[in-house]
């Protein structure tokens, strides 16, 4: 059993603020498993590495001996989380949130242990509250302390609408606290107003207020924006191994360091000792590999992770093709169809933009060679291989429409 220091010094990790430390350190050492909850809307089916910063702070927890509250939002789903939004957010549809949550539970046990996580849902409770109860919840909150909330001020600066059923997501998000007694909720920086609601309403219904920790934004492939799937940018926990482990690889070397803070659980003087080899001479691509295949063990199993180096390495290091790739079959008008049309269509990217982006980086191979004009039309009958930068592929066959 670690000391509370020691338990303290494990928990800053990855951390991006803690409120109040003091508070933790004195809850720690009640000697009692803390119960510690996270919330997640099934906004969508995959969980992906961005969501797993929070939860391996969770797993942190866990391995201290304390409790996870894994809370899934089916009911803050319909009501549309519109947190960092500059528009009103579109609920889910009863079917989409059981669809998303089922796969949720199946997810989570990757990490996280069952025996110490309780999986909850928030229509449990919400769900029995009446219009009596809800606006005696909303009594305690001011629309001038909404106000304060970030996203919610510009939109109210810019006239941009704020629909009423808004302002109740903070307070159901921050009523969760008070129906579970959460000694600890843990959310990512952008969800510190609503874990402060939490924080203030049990105060007002007489419990101790729960510590916060928040956690970062992990960035995406593009080492920019935040990981997203609307921005394409993600690897999902489900991936294919050999698909995640070229994703990891893709990644800049400067992003690298960042993700094996919060997504590896090397201990950080193991991660300091490799980034020092590689200031000393060893090849950044070396520690990328280290990083890749722990991933692709935890989430799939040590074969996979072999298997997938040496997928890459035989792909991106002596030139052959993916064991696998998507196949398509597309009908096309006799006088063919625009390369950049076609990448779209077959997901290649996300957009004709994107596609003449990529050409003029020179990312693009048909059958192996460079495009270089953005104009190129490939003829009906063409069947070869298309490609977009060093992962994404596909085999095309176009078909003359008859």
């Amino acid at each position: 059993m670690l000391s509370s220091d020691d338990a303290l010094e494990l928990l800053r990790r990855g951390a991006d603020e803690i409120i109040q430390e003091a508070e933790l350190k004195s809850r720690l050492e009640l000697g009692r498993p803390l119960r510690v909850k996270a919330g997640f809307d099934p906004t969508a089916p995959d969980l992906h590495l961005g969501h797993t910063v929070l939860v391996n702070k969770l797993r942190q927890f866990q391995e201290l001996g304390h409790q996870v509250l894994f809370l899934i939002g089916d009911f803050t789903a319909r009501i549309g989380d519109p947190t960092g939004r500059s528009a009103t957010r579109k609920p889910l549809t009863p079917a989409d949130i059981e669809r998303n949550a089922e796969t949720y539970r199946d997810q989570i046990f990757r990490i996280l242990d069952p025996d110490k996580t309780e999986v909850v849902f928030n229509s449990s409770w919400m769900g029995q509250m009446g219009a009596t109860d809800m606006i005696r919840l909303a009594s305690h909150y001011t629309v001038a302390r909404m106000l304060e909330r970030d996203d919610f001020s510009k939109r109210y600066k810019g006239n941009q609408p704020i629909a009423i059923h808004e302002f109740l997501y903070p307070l159901v998000q921050g009523y969760d606290s008070v129906a579970l007694r959460a000694d600890v909720e843990l959310g990512g920086t952008d969800q510190k107003f609503n874990l402060l609601v939490g924080r203030e309403l049990q105060r007002e219904y007489e419990q101790p207020p729960q510590v916060l920790i928040t956690t970062p934004v992990l960035e995406g492939l593009d080492g920019v924006q935040k990981m997203s799937k609307s921005l394409g940018n993600t690897i999902g926990i489900r991936d294919p191994a050999n698909e995640m482990y070229g994703k990891v690889m893709s990644i800049s070397d400067e992003l690298m360091w960042r993700w094996f803070e919060l997504l590896s659980f090397r201990p950080l003087s193991e991660v300091e000792q490799l980034r020092v080899k590689v200031d000393t001479g060893m090849n950044p691509r070396d520690a990328k590999y280290e990083l890749a295949a722990e991933l692709v063990t935890r989430f799939h199993d040590q074969a996979a992770a072999a298997h997938a180096h040496e997928a890459f390495v035989a792909q991106f290091q002596k030139g052959a093709l993916p064991e696998e790739m998507p196949e398509h079959s597309i009908d096309v008008p006799a006088e063919g169809i625009d390369l950049t049309l076609l990448l779209k269509q077959i997901n290649l990217v996300p957009s004709t933009s994107e596609a003449y982006r990529m050409i003029r980086q020179r990312a693009v191979r048909v059958d192996g060679e460079r495009v270089e004009d953005e104009a190129l039309r490939l003829p009906a009958g063409h069947t070869g291989v298309l490609q977009v930068g060093k992962r994404r592929f596909a085999r095309v066959t176009l078909v003359k429409k008859s």
